[in-house]
């Protein structure tokens, strides 16, 4: 497979292919730009069908961190990391040694933090073997403390978007009666429906583990459907949560709803599909600005943590947004087109 001639490698600065015999370990580290300062973002575990995907995906993860925090205005810059197998049954406290072991050897070119299949207690248990890990300390809250966990910013962020889109395409600022597909009900899924279930929208749900379906249907009231029937419900909202490359040349023309905003990352699987959508009249709001709440929360552990400012940092995503719908509008291009080239002027590629 060659690295360089993929059209995900973006010119990134650096990738580091990372195994340990005596572990398992077989995992991949892509640092896409420093400019703004450190690359950082979440090590992903998945069980990838082939090494091909998984550079793929890692590639396509690290230049969007690239530019989330660039559009967040934060002074870091775009990384990411997969270990390839199942979370479920091949992490191992060995494993997680050697590739803190693999991410210490890079000086902190890149800082890792829990992503799919990964949590804040691996970050934790590999703080014994490198510093260069994040989402690690407890914060307060309203009703105590949480986790470095950063996903319920990531959710409370995207609920934010999901506000932004309404009230740019629909007119409307309240969610009251709106129907919302969400497509993903895990961690960060699970909370967006929450809010989005106490601002009394709709739902309909579905995902690959039944247990949080069965949760979602009893506690939030929502509508499970099975995973190829979400795209073509005739909805308000597509909120995709789960995996990437969601929006294609197959499930597009499925699309009943008037917008797609969600939290998971690089849901167009190609820029093209980003016109496409436009075409059809659906507003898209760009996956990197909408869900950047959990990189957000993660720099403001890192600078000195404060609640008001990190919930004034992460409310601005609705402000964010909408620069990014009126330019839109007045230029009549692609949000997402929009979304990178301010981004690609923040950074200054």
């Amino acid at each position: 497979m060659a690295v360089f001639s993929l059209s995900d490698f973006a010119d990134h600065e650096q990738v580091v292919f990372c195994s340990d015999d005596k572990s398992g370990l077989k995992a991949i580290i892509a640092v896409h730009n420093s400019n703004l300062g450190p690359a950082l973002g979440g090590c992903r575990m998945w069980p990838y069908a082939n090494e091909e995907e998984a550079v793929r995906d890692v590639l396509r993860l690290s230049r969007g961190m690239t530019y989330k925090s660039a559009m967040a205005n934060l002074k870091l810059g775009g990384g990411k990391s997969v270990i390839i197998g199942n979370p479920r049954t091949q992490k191992t406290p060995e494993l997680l040694a050697a590739f803190a072991r693999a991410l210490e050897n890079l000086n902190g070119r890149y800082i890792a933090a829990e992503d799919s299949g990964t949590s804040v207690a691996d970050m934790k248990y590999m703080t014994q073997f490198t510093q260069h890990v994040a989402g690690i300390h407890d914060k307060p809250t309203e009703d105590g403390t949480r986790s470095g966990d950063p996903s319920p910013a990531t959710a409370f962020g995207t609920f934010i978007g999901i506000k932004a889109a309404v009230r740019e395409k629909l007119g409307r600022d309240s969610l009251e009666g709106l129907k919302i597909a969400v497509q993903g009900v895990g961690n960060v899924g699970f909370d967006l429906a929450q809010q989005l279930h106490a601002a009394g929208a709709k739902l309909w749900v579905t995902d690959i583990h039944k247990e949080s379906l069965a949760r979602a249907e009893v506690e939030l009231g929502a509508t499970v459907v099975a995973p190829e029937e979400i795209f073509g419900l005739d909805v308000d909202v597509f909120a995709p949560c789960a995996l990437g490359a969601v929006l294609n040349d197959q499930t597009i023309p499925q699309l009943k709803a008037r917008i797609v905003a969600g939290a998971s990352n690089n849901q167009l699987a190609e820029p093209r599909h980003g016109v496409e959508l436009m075409k059809r009249g659906i507003l898209y709001a760009p996956d990197y600005v909408i869900n950047a709440g959990g990189i957000i929360d993660v720099y403001h552990e890192r600078i000195g943590f404060e609640r008001a400012a990190l919930i004034a940092h992460v409310e601005g995503i609705y402000d964010n947004l909408l620069e990014i719908f009126e330019r839109a509008r007045k230029e009549e291009r692609p949000t997402g087109e929009v979304a990178d080239a301010i981004a690609e002027e923040r950074f200054g590629r």
